[in-house]
């Protein structure tokens, strides 16, 4: 069995990536990113953020379907997928989103619409947070408070541990198989076809994949973001799968409670990676969000 590589390859692991076609690679931020665009330019633009350790291949069913009436932008995030890592000391919850922002002025784009799962969620409510404004702010199963109990002290230390141990990526890339991923995923609530499965574990199979997500898990503080998100002024909806075991759905109604303009799309029977799973039910919720048509001609 060939050793897993420390960075997924695009002409290895990229080889068969969905939308191949509607990827490049953009200079922003001091980093090399890959990003997809769908849609027409001059069509309202959408930003697509996905969680902590995913890639673009998350929204491969959910982005053609906001295409027809967004102009939709999805990157990998730092240390993601086949974008370059941030250095440790950027690798706080406002130093990646600074570098989001430092890539969507390098293309020149100013999302009306702003969609994040988990982790991706956070990050477009910091960049709200720090000035940027767009219409509306979709948050799929967002990780936007801290862990409950001592899981809020334990989690981000043994992130921090296992982060900082080089071992311990490869050790998670070896044991990377198609069952070992399943059950992952499973764990989450959600149910993925074999496409899905075999693209997360491509991904895991690569060490330094996996330090980009343990980095992330390592250096946010959600705590912070807690304590300021009562701030958020943007037009919040908050998309949650009903079956979802990793972030309860409890947590999103407990905040709409504190945040004025957010209200909450319960999906039944959908786990963490609802989008995954059904994205024509996201995709409808998100479309009803688009400029009517006299606003549009405006």
């Amino acid at each position: 069995m060939p050793a897993p590589s420390d960075r997924p390859v695009w002409e290895r692991e990229g080889a068969d990536w969905p939308h191949r076609e509607a990827s490049r690679f953009v200079e922003a931020s001091g980093l090399t990113w890959h990003v997809q665009t769908f849609g027409d330019v001059s069509a309202p633009a959408l930003l697509l953020l996905h969680g902590t350790g995913a890639a673009t291949h998350s929204w491969r069913g959910l982005a053609p379907l906001l295409a027809q009436d967004f102009f939709v932008v999805a990157p990998d995030l730092p240390g993601h997928g086949f974008t370059d890592p941030l250095p440790p000391g950027r690798l706080s919850l406002p130093g990646m989103a600074a570098a989001i922002r430092d890539l969507l002025s390098a293309l020149g784009v100013a999302p009306e619409v702003m969609v994040g799962h988990s982790a991706g969620a956070a990050l477009l409510v910091r960049l709200c947070l720090d000035g940027l404004a767009p219409r509306h702010l979709v948050a799929l199963n967002g990780a936007l408070t801290p862990f409950p109990g001592l899981a809020s002290v334990l989690f981000p230390g043994l992130a921090r541990m296992l982060f900082l141990n080089s071992v311990t990526p490869r050790i998670f890339a070896w044991t990377a198989d198609r069952p070992a991923v399943e059950r992952l995923i499973r764990g989450t609530g959600s149910r993925l076809d074999a496409q899905g499965l075999d693209l997360y574990r491509r991904l895991f199979r690569c060490p330094g994949h996996v330090a980009g997500a343990l980095g992330m898990m390592a250096n946010w503080d959600l705590a912070a973001l807690d304590r300021a998100i009562t701030r958020l002024t943007v037009p919040t909806t908050l998309v949650v799968g009903g079956s979802d075991r990793a972030i309860s759905p409890d947590t999103a109604f407990a905040l709409q409670k504190r945040l004025p303009h957010a209200r909450v799309e319960l999906l039944r029977n959908l786990g963490h990676l609802a989008h995954e799973e059904a994205p024509d039910a996201v995709a409808r919720i998100i479309r009803q969000l688009s400029p009517a048509p006299a606003e549009a001609e405006a």
